[in-house]
């Protein structure tokens, strides 16, 4: 019923930048807010940057400074702009949407690597 989508992910040399997308697309819905997730192998998963409805962001320690979380025109997509990318970045980032009323939607992830 809700269905997200990231793109953008690839292979990147430290130093260098990417812009992730996450669509979020499905029947009537209002999401509270947006997360951008990664996971490496043998890692938990960590949030690395949220949004929310009202355009609050939040980051975690690790990347702020280089990411920023954005909000699409459309209001359905939310982008990651990913600079200054470190070997350390390499993992499958996904997005989350907390949709109100229905509950927490992921999409498959896209991966991101980040070596010389």
């Amino acid at each position: 019923q809700v269905h997200l989508v990231e793109s953008g992910g690839g292979l990147v040399q430290p130093g260098g930048s990417l812009r992730l997308s996450c669509t979020v697309s499905g029947s009537i819905f209002i999401i509270s807010a947006v997360g951008w997730y990664r996971q490496a192998p043998g890692k938990q998963r960590e949030v690395v940057a949220g949004i929310t409805s009202g355009d609050m962001t939040n980051y975690a320690d690790s990347v702020k400074g280089r990411f920023t979380i954005s909000r699409g025109n459309a209001k359905n997509t939310v982008y990651l702009q990913m600079n200054s990318l470190k070997p350390e970045d390499t993992a499958v980032y996904s997005c989350n949407a907390d949709v109100v009323a229905m509950g927490n939607y992921w999409g498959q992830g896209t991966k991101v690597t980040v070596s010389s």
